[in-house]
């Protein structure tokens, strides 16, 4: 049997044990979370979803979704649970298992054209009735880029709920 020199052995021992502490110390997606400004967008990231009353699983559910990627807005934090709105104005708790912070939003009011460029002149590519979901990116000056499976153009932001000029 090879013996080890002590600081090889050692060096081991100190790369295990950093190892093993990384992910203690590494942000996890709540405590991401918790550390945002509120409010803030996240999304249903499962195909079904419980609003509860309260923020633990002994509190009864009293929605439960079936949308996943629906938008949703974070008004309050708390361990592992997130005080949501939902586009009806619905507030509930959710687990933040149940939720990712991917960009999406949800046509609102009345069936907009997606535009080629962010202007009401530009040529329209799409229409998008109230209800669609899709995720947003590039949201500036009243306007987003908004992409429902791959059919991507720009919307007005007052059309959509989940999305703001940032």
């Amino acid at each position: 049997m090879m013996a080890l020199p002590l600081r090889s052995g050692v060096k081991f021992l100190c790369c295990a044990a950093l190892a093993l502490a990384l992910p203690a110390v590494a942000p996890t997606p709540a405590t991401a979370q918790a550390q945002k400004k509120l409010p803030y967008w996240v999304a249903i990231s499962k195909d079904e979803a419980r609003m509860r009353v309260g923020p633990s699983m002994d509190y009864p559910a009293n929605w439960i979704y079936r949308r996943k990627n629906l938008p949703l807005k974070v008004i309050e934090v708390y361990p592992n649970w997130r005080r949501i709105e939902d586009p009806d104005g619905t507030k509930g708790w959710m687990h933040v298992r149940l939720l990712k912070d991917d960009r999406t939003a949800i046509v609102i009011g009345e069936t907009v054209a997606l535009r080629a460029d962010p202007s009401n002149s530009a040529r329209a590519l799409y229409r998008a009735e109230p209800g669609v979901v899709g995720r947003v990116t590039d949201c500036d000056d009243g306007w987003c880029m908004f992409d429902v499976h791959g059919q991507r153009g720009y919307i007005p932001t007052r059309n959509l709920w989940g999305a703001t000029s940032e």
